[in-house]
């Protein structure tokens, strides 16, 4: 019984330490996912193994300290997602104007998912400004042709290989495109959009390739790093929302955020963990919204299933240019831009 609690802490402390390896190959950032589960994990096997056996010796504490280690650095990188963390983005005042608001709804639909009445009827219920789905094929495409009325500016993408993208907006909209950045078969969009107030701000949605068996994340890492330029670059207050299929605490996002200069709302509100929705055991932030230091956070929910893998988001945002003196995003560094050139140009390659 004893060498089944060591195996089973020395996996854990291997897939801890595979997290620390920069390296885009699937089966490494693949233990970039379950922390969570891990962290509870390794507690699990210190608190039995410790009733049960105690140290006996050198190798046990060897061990114990080891596994101790692996779940320190596990909660230092889930501490930032947790609610009794410092929040990263302040609350928007109760008096804010609602012309300088924006109200977002992303949803990862599924493509072979039928139950589009289900996203339809929250749609109804959270009257969003914008909305963006990803994974819709020509029959998602044909449903959400009822919400035309409602949002007179849209750009549609029908796919059917799981990249399919459409985006919905009651505000007026600019140069609204849908773009591959990366790969000829994944789409993005990006698209002026004018609030109600008279400010214009720039949205991004993304929906790269997740890590998987025989697809390893060059191209994933490579779209999300274009985009976190693209806004850095622009001069307009920017949004970036979508699946990005790759948790909040990661080596990538963490880079993007530096890149871009972006804010994540999340951070000291929970991890509003949206996939997968059927196993609750199993379950980790992949549906982000990211934004600039100008915007202050009205409310951010996970909403019910819709028969997806993936739960929906909303979030509403409120622009404030004046927040920005109070709100401290990432910056970048030298190496950082090295890196991110470096991962840009071998995502570019290995398509």
């Amino acid at each position: 019984m004893k060498s089944i609690f060591v195996a089973s802490g020395c996996l854990l402390i291997v897939l801890t330490l595979l997290s620390l390896v920069n390296s885009a190959r699937w089966w490494i950032r693949a233990a970039d996912f379950p922390r969570l589960q891990i962290a509870v994990a390794i507690a699990l096997v210190l608190c039995v193994y410790l009733f049960l056996y105690r140290a006996e010796g050198t190798w046990d504490a060897i061990f114990l300290i080891t596994l101790a280690g692996a779940l320190g650095y596990q909660g230092f990188r889930i501490f930032p997602y947790t609610i009794v963390a410092p929040r990263e983005v302040a609350k928007a005042p109760n008096n804010a104007d609602p012309a300088s608001s924006i109200r977002l709804l992303i949803a990862n639909v599924l493509m072979e998912n039928r139950d589009a009445h289900r996203l339809l009827a929250l749609v109804q219920k959270t009257r969003p400004d914008i909305i963006l789905a990803v994974e819709t094929d020509a029959w998602w495409d044909e449903q959400l042709s009822d919400l035309n009325g409602d949002y007179p500016h849209s750009l549609k993408q029908p796919q059917e290989n799981h990249y399919g993208m459409h985006f919905f907006s009651k505000l007026e909209l600019a140069s609204p495109k849908v773009r591959f950045l990366v790969d000829e078969d994944v789409p993005s969009v990006r698209a002026s959009v004018r609030l109600r107030s008279g400010k214009w701000i720039e949205f991004f949605g993304v929906h790269p390739r997740p890590p998987e068996p025989r697809t390893d994340t060059e191209e994933r890492d490579a779209e999300i790093l274009i985009v976190a330029r693209q806004v850095k670059a622009q001069n307009r207050p920017a949004i970036v929302a979508g699946d990005l299929n790759d948790v909040a605490w990661s080596h990538t996002t963490r880079l993007f955020q530096r890149i871009s200069g972006t804010l994540d709302p999340r951070r000291g509100r929970g991890m509003f963990s949206t996939f997968h929705a059927r196993y609750p055991l199993f379950r980790w932030p992949l549906d982000h919204i990211f934004h600039d230091a100008s915007y202050t956070l009205v409310r951010l929910q996970r909403l019910r299933g819709i028969g997806s893998d993936h739960f929906p988001v909303l979030a509403e945002l409120h622009y404030s240019p004046s927040a920005a003196e109070g709100q401290e995003a990432l910056e970048s560094d030298r190496a950082d831009r090295a890196e991110a050139q470096e991962k840009i140009a071998e995502g570019k390659s290995a398509n």
